[in-house]
């Protein structure tokens, strides 16, 4: 028998269920809201307001008008309203009205997935169809599917609106933004969709490509309104403004209407795949409409495949959709789901965002999403044509899924968290600029360079030879012409390729900070659902080779981690105690790996690992534990070392509540004793090189987070210590030592001495020390003094390399004649080959020997003379000097004519025709040439600082000297 589409039924039989009531922890009804309406300021034309009617609107949300007012007057908008609210239309309308005024007005949308791109274009498409007038108006997808041909034509002859991805952005856009001029220059709205997922590490990387791209509007003339579309986050105002640089402004109250929601809590007593399988199972056999959200690709394709045959009639109409599919699956999947044809999906978070799968009647959610952000943006797929729905959240063992099982009321009134950003990571700074520089010049005085933090990473890049500054000094220019493929945006170094080492075929790729932890020799590695044994982990080539293999155990990587604080940016007091926030310099060393049976309690074999450590430096917080709450803990016999372990671990699994991330994103150390900070210390740093503001967002909420970690340790049943609560499954040591016991005890006696009345604190740990600055790299360092006398040698040989057999046998070249300059006699000093051990002799009273391929050429020459080791000498090598700078050698005419303005009189080889034909005066007038020239570079350098020579674009620019 069938009950129809009928949700309340649903969740009334889900309560009584003798096999299931048991397991509702909690129950309650979101009411329904009306729409809220409002007029625009200034009417539609009559063009768009057809198109609206056509589509069945008479009157814009509230949200809606207030939007679009802002954009016709140039604002910048951000819209954070919750899912199905109408988003699209605050941009699509602005957009079309400007090609009504102008039909060679561009627009670019954004969007973080292709299936949004197309999903999109169809609305645009569809409202365009509606119009006459607008049915010209053009608007085509530009991204990795858009085959050669059709990605030329839309460069020369733009569509009005561009839908694309960031990847395009960065990779093909700004890199040849001359072949875009033509867009560029008229290019008047900028649409950034679902901009909350730019947060983190790509949200990072994104902040350097907005900047990069208005910077290249600018040289074209635009100046474009960025209109940004969100999630309900915290701070959508403060998220767009740290992307771009530009004052947004928020519109964040939705006026669109909402059907009455159930929110149903199951704590399961089995697994929450299970558990979620049979609540999918009662779901179709009532019709109704579902969407199921697992939390990894492996469970989506485990849910689809139990459902699937337990479904019976049902089956065919279920099916997995994650990331991975191909465009045209995904595709299918989304068309079938839209047009009713399949009843459930079992997605990851690819079907978080707005793809338009028509209307659901119930979301299963297969453990908590991570934020209350993807809570109700995955909530928000049912019900969006007003009909009752449900969302029901399966808790997993998790400490945030156990902790919203406790406190489930928490979920429902807790604000959405924080989207952060770290737009100043030194490491992702670095590599845009360089980006920066390739597209156009930089100027030292331009906007995306004038904070310090950005003048710092363009002075390291220029100290490495990656950015070279121009012979006027005014402008920086990229060593690299196409260093854009050299950034991931979603990673933040590079990246390791594993490989199956019997057929060499691709089995994906895992970060360099990930792959020693996760890849490294011996370790289980699973992929597609097949088993793999790492064989070996190739640092150097970037290369983890794996062999197919059955085990029955699994490997948990074993290592040791110390912090240094570098900086302090900020302190507080909480809870009686010291709290800091700074940028920390962290070593993981990966010591070994744990074999764990798969099934049983059999013994586990520890097997230990030589692998290089892994030093980063990157941002954290660090909570003080005084020495008197030690001593207090250990007089009650608890294990304090145990206790902060716990403290740290349960921290880092509540963190998510504060800020939008994934405790994997997260690392921490605890230590009895820092030796910077002279007490116990709990830290919790950003798991990424640089940082991606994690922490630093969180130190604002110190208390919350305090108070978040200690009740999750206390409302959590376990004795000892779970999952749920301070056990973390990515500990170093194994989760040892743990005592939860003492976890409670330290963070209750904090929190009972701060609601005391004020007394002295026993012993406040003082504020740490901090090291020395970090020295700069050398060539920015003040010049060493100069030598009271140097000396600067060429030499000229009778025969060439061809005639004794190859440079490497430089010493049998025989020597026509050698000139030495010598500074304190400031005069030259010709020598012939049966005078060398005069020349030496001279020598050896400088303080410094110059020289142009001195090391590898002419003291090799010399050593064929005389019995002497040269390199004992003081010696500057020019030409070592520029090839360690710019990674490639220059010859000593280039640097002579571009630094100088002097060209050499003649060569090597025309002075090994003058020694076959006896003319020794001319070749110790070259050579005399050449040491005058060095002699000069060499004084230049050291007055100036640097050296001039011409790059393969042609541009003068310089090479700095620190002698």
């Amino acid at each position: 028998m069938k009950f129809g589409s009928d949700i309340n039924e649903y969740i009334r039989s889900l309560k009584a269920s003798p096999r299931m009531g048991d397991q509702v922890v909690y129950h309650m009804t979101l009411p329904e809201r009306p729409a809220d309406f409002a007029a625009l300021e200034r009417p539609l034309a009559d063009p768009l307001r057809k198109i609206l009617t056509a589509a069945g609107i008479n009157r814009l949300y509230r949200h809606q008008a207030a939007a679009v007012d802002m954009i016709r007057t140039g604002r910048h908008v951000v819209v954070a309203t919750p899912t199905a609210s109408g988003k699209s239309l605050v941009y699509n309308l602005p957009v079309l009205e400007r090609i009504l005024e102008n039909p060679d007005s561009r627009a670019l949308y954004l969007f973080p997935l292709k299936a949004l791109a197309q999903d999109q274009l169809r609305t645009f498409s569809a409202m365009l169809g509606k119009s006459d007038v607008l049915k010209k108006a053009t608007g085509a997808i530009y991204d990795g599917d858009t085959s050669a041909w059709h990605r030329r034509r839309i460069r020369e002859k733009p569509p009005n609106v561009i839908f694309t991805n960031p990847e395009m952005l960065h990779l093909s856009l700004l890199p040849y933004h001359e072949k875009w001029a033509g867009f560029l220059s008229n290019i008047k709205i900028v649409v950034i969709d679902e901009v909350h997922t730019y947060r983190g590490i790509m949200g990072s990387h994104m902040a350097q490509v907005f900047r990069r791209f208005r910077r290249i509007c600018t040289h074209y003339g635009a100046s474009p309104v960025f209109v940004f579309s969100s999630a309900t986050v915290a701070n959508p105002a403060e998220l767009a403004e740290a992307l771009t640089g530009l004052i947004v402004t928020p519109v964040t109250e939705s006026g669109a209407p909402q059907g009455k929601k159930h929110l149903v809590f199951v704590d399961p007593f089995q697994g929450p795949a299970q558990t979620a399988i049979l609540l999918l199972k009662a779901a179709l056999y009532r019709e109704l409409r579902t969407i199921v959200y697992a939390q990894s690709r492996k469970l989506t394709e485990l849910i689809a495949l139990w459902a699937g045959s337990r479904a019976g009639a049902f089956a065919d109409r279920i099916s997995p959709y994650r990331a991975g599919f191909l465009p045209e699956e995904r595709r299918e999947i989304e068309g079938r789901l839209s047009d009713g044809e399949l009843l459930a999906v079992i997605s990851t978070s690819a079907l978080e965002l707005g793809i338009d799968i028509g209307d659901l009647d119930l979301c299963l959610l297969v453990g908590y999403p991570g934020t209350i952000v993807a809570t109700w943006q995955r909530g928000g797929r049912v019900g969006r044509s007003g009909q009752d729905a449900a969302i029901i959240l399966v808790g997993g063992e998790d400490a945030l899924d156990q902790y919203f099982m406790r406190n489930p009321l928490e979920l429902v009134t807790r604000e959405a968290e924080a989207a952060v950003i770290n737009p100043r990571n030194p490491e992702i700074l670095k590599r845009h600029l360089l980006c920066a520089a390739a597209e156009l010049p930089l100027d030292r005085d331009e906007e995306i360079i004038n904070e310090n933090a950005v003048k710092q990473a363009a002075d390291a890049l220029e100290a490495a030879g990656d950015l070279l500054r121009s012979g006027d000094g005014k402008r920086l220019f990229s060593r690299l012409k196409a260093p854009h493929r050299l950034v991931d945006l979603r990673g933040t170094g590079s990246r390791f390729a594993i490989v199956c080492a019997q057929t060499g075929s691709n089995k994906g790729e895992i970060d360099a900070f990930r792959a020693f932890r996760e890849t490294h020799p011996g370790a289980v590695y699973i992929h597609n659902g097949d088993t793999f044994l790492v064989e070996t982990l190739d640092i150097d080539a970037g290369i983890v080779k794996i062999a197919p293999a059955k085990v029955n155990y699994y490997t948990r990587v074993r290592a040791n981690k110390t912090t240094e604080i570098l900086e302090i940016y900020e302190e507080c007091t909480a809870w009686g105690t010291r709290v800091f926030t700074g940028r920390l310099k962290v070593t993981d060393q990966v010591s070994g790996y744990e074999k764990h049976p798969i099934h049983g309690r059999g013994k586990r074999a520890v097997i230990p690992l030589n692998l290089p450590p892994q030093i980063f430096e990157t941002e954290g917080l660090w909570i003080t534990i005084p020495d008197w709450v030690q001593r207090k803990t250990e007089t009650e016999r608890l294990h304090f070392m145990g206790g902060i372990h716990a403290v740290e671990h349960a921290a880092i699994g509540i963190f998510p509540l504060l800020v939008m991330t994934d405790r994997n994103d997260l690392g921490g150390i605890s230590t009895p004793l820092h030796p910077q900070v002279g007490c116990a210390a709990v830290f919790v740093y950003d798991g990424i090189p640089g940082g991606a503001g994690l922490s630093r967002q969180a130190f604002r909420k110190t208390e919350t987070l305090l108070e978040a970690t200690l009740k999750s340790i206390t409302a959590c049943a376990c004795e000892s210590g779970c999952p749920s609560c301070v056990h973390s499954p990515k500990c170093g040591s194994g989760n040892r030592p743990i005592d939860k016991a003492a976890a409670r005890f330290i963070l209750e006696t904090l929190q009972t001495a701060a609601e005391s009345l004020p007394t002295p604190e026993p012993s406040r740990p003082a504020r740490p020390t901090l090291p020395m600055p970090a020295s700069i790299h050398p060539s920015f360092q003040g010049r060493s003094p100069a030598p009271k006398r140097f000396g600067v040698l060429d030499i000229e040989t009778r025969l060439s390399a061809d005639e004794v057999g190859g440079w490497h046998r430089a010493d049998r070249m025989g020597v026509s004649c050698a000139v030495l300059y010598d500074s304190g006699a400031d005069r030259f000093f010709d020598y012939l080959q049966d005078q060398i051990p005069a020349l030496t002799a001279r020598m050896k009273t400088l303080d410094l020997v110059i020289g142009f391929n001195v090391n590898r050429f002419d003291y090799r020459v010399l050593t064929g003379q005389i019995d002497f080791d040269f390199k004992t000498l003081p010696t500057l090598d020019i030409l070592e000097e520029v090839k360690r700078y710019l990674g490639y050698r220059l010859s000593l005419n280039h640097l002579a004519s571009v630094t100088l303005e002097t060209e050499k009189t003649a060569d090597g080889l025309q002075a090994l025709r003058w020694w076959k034909e006896g003319r020794i005066q001319d070749i110790i007038d070259y050579c005399r040439m050449d040491v005058a020239v060095t002699r000069d570079l060499y004084l230049y350098g050291r007055e100036k600082g640097y050296l001039l020579f011409r790059n393969k674009a042609l541009n003068i620019v310089r090479i700095p000297v620190r002698w």
